[in-house]
C-alpha cells in the first residue's frame, strides 16, 4: 500500500521504468587485492544479504568484475537461491554475479527491488536446467512501479533496514535464549549460591514404566509423529484420534523421551494420562522433580549417554548406559523446581521472539510482494 509510505496528502507520484533504465551491469574486470577482496557466492548467508566471513582476510587472487560502494550485487546463478549483496567498500565479483549499477535511482532502493516477488519471477524465467542462470533480456525489459522521487525512494529503503535490524534483532534473541545450558549450576534465583549439588546415576533419578495399555477417549496415544522434534510441543489433537493402539501407559507425572534415534531428540512433559506408541521410555521422577527431570533429558551430558546406542540404519539409547551415566543435581527438589521454572521461562520467550520473528519475516515478505507493483 504505497499511500502509508508516502507524506499525509499522498503527494508522492509513482512511475513505470523498465529495469534496465533503474539499474546498469557493470563489466569492467579486475583482479582482488587487499584493498579490493573478491566476494564469491559462498561468502554471502543467502537471503540475508550478510557475509559470513571477514572477504579481507582471503590471501587468493581473484578475476572477476569490479564493484565499487556505489553497486549492488545480485548472484545470476540459480537465482532461486535469493543471492544478493549491498557493499559499503569497494571490490570484486566472483563467478555469476551482476553489478548493478543505479541509473536515476537510489541504491539502497535498488538493493530492495531486487528482493521483490516481481523481481524474482522475472529472474528464475531462467536459461538452462541443472545450473538455472538469470536472463538480463528478460530481467531489464521487466517493468516494475517506483516513486519517481529519489528521497520517497530512500525512505522505503530506509524502512526495509529498520525491519531487517529488528529481524536480526529477534533473530539473535531466539537462538541466543536457545543456548542454554542446564549444567550450568549458579542458580539465578539464588543469589548466593549455597544451594548443593550431588553426584546420582541417571537410574537413580529416573524408573522406566512398562505397564502396557491400549488407548481410549480418556487415555489418548502419543507417537513419534504426533511430537514437534526438540520443542516438546503436540503438532495435533490427540483426543481427536479414533485408532486404538497398545503402548506404554504414561500419568501426568512421568516423562516421555524418544528413544529411536535419540539424535532427533523426541521428548515430552505430558499433563494428562494416555499411551506411548512406539520406541518411547516413559520415565518416572524417583526422589526429584518431573520437570527438572524433563530438563535434564534435554542436556549434552544425556544427549551424548542416549546416542551410544545400539544399530547403525535404527539406532536406539542403550538403559545401560543412560541409567548408569552420573549427573550433578541439587539436592533440593525446591531448587530443581526453579531451575525448570526458569527453563520454562526461557522457552515461553523464546517462542515469543520466535513469533515475533516469523510475523516480521512476513510483514517484509507482504510489503516485498506489493509495495513495487
Amino acid at each position: 500500500n504505497k499511500s502509508e509510505l508516502s507524506p499525509p496528502h499522498n503527494t508522492v507520484t509513482w512511475e513505470q521504468r523498465k529495469f534496465g533504465d533503474i539499474a546498469q551491469r557493470q563489466s569492467e574486470s579486475m583482479i582482488s587485492d587487499n584493498e579490493n577482496p573478491c566476494i564469491e557466492y559462498e561468502d554471502i548467508i543467502t537471503e540475508s544479504g550478510l557475509l559470513n566471513k571477514d572477504v579481507y582476510s582471503k590471501s587468493a587472487r581473484k578475476n572477476g568484475i569490479r564493484f565499487t560502494p556505489s553497486d549492488v550485487l545480485y548472484g545470476k546463478l540459480r537465482p532461486y537461491l535469493h543471492n544478493w549483496y549491498n557493499p559499503d567498500f569497494a571490490g570484486v565479483a566472483v563467478g555469476d554475479w551482476w553489478v548493478l549499477r543505479p541509473v536515476d535511482s537510489d541504491k539502497h532502493f535498488l538493493y530492495r527491488l531486487i528482493q521483490t516477488a516481481q523481481y524474482d519471477d522475472a529472474a528464475n524465467q531462467s536459461s538452462g536446467t541443472k545450473m538455472p542462470r538469470a536472463d538480463w533480456k528478460i530481467v531489464s525489459n521487466t517493468v516494475f512501479s517506483i516513486p519517481t522521487s529519489r528521497n520517497e525512494q530512500s525512505k522505503i529503503a530506509t524502512l526495509f533496514n529498520i525491519l531487517d535490524s529488528t529481524i536480526t534483532l529477534h533473530q539473535c534473541k531466539y537462538y541466543c535464549l536457545g543456548t542454554g545450558d542446564l549444567n550450568n549450576k549458579s542458580d539465578p534465583f539464588s543469589p548466593h549460591n549455597t544451594v548443593t549439588w550431588e553426584q546420582r546415576k541417571f537410574g537413580d533419578i529416573a524408573q522406566r514404566q512398562s505397564e502396557s495399555m491400549i488407548s481410549d477417549n480418556e487415555n489418548p496415544c502419543i507417537e513419534y509423529e504426533d511430537i514437534i522434534t526438540e520443542s516438546g510441543l503436540l503438532n495435533k489433537d490427540v483426543y481427536s484420534k479414533s485408532a486404538r493402539k497398545n503402548g506404554i501407559r504414561f500419568t501426568p507425572s512421568d516423562v516421555l523421551y524418544g528413544k529411536l534415534r535419540p539424535y532427533l531428540h523426541n521428548w515430552y512433559n505430558p499433563d494428562f494420562a494416555g499411551v506411548a506408541v512406539g520406541d518411547w521410555w516413559v520415565l518416572r521422577p524417583v526422589d526429584s522433580d518431573k520437570h527438572f527431570l524433563y530438563r535434564l533429558i534435554q542436556t549434552a551430558q544425556y544427549d551424548d549417554a542416549a546416542n551410544q546406542s545400539s544399530g547403525t540404519k535404527m539406532p536406539r539409547a542403550d538403559w545401560k548406559i543412560v541409567s548408569n551415566t552420573v549427573f550433578s543435581i541439587p539436592t533440593s527438589r525446591n531448587e530443581q523446581s526453579k531451575i525448570a521454572t526458569l527453563f520454562n521461562i526461557l522457552d515461553s520467550t523464546i517462542t515469543l521472539h520466535q513469533r515475533k520473528l516469523e510475523k516480521l519475516k512476513n510483514i517484509k515478505k507482504s510489503m516485498l510482494e506489493s509495495m513495487f507493483v
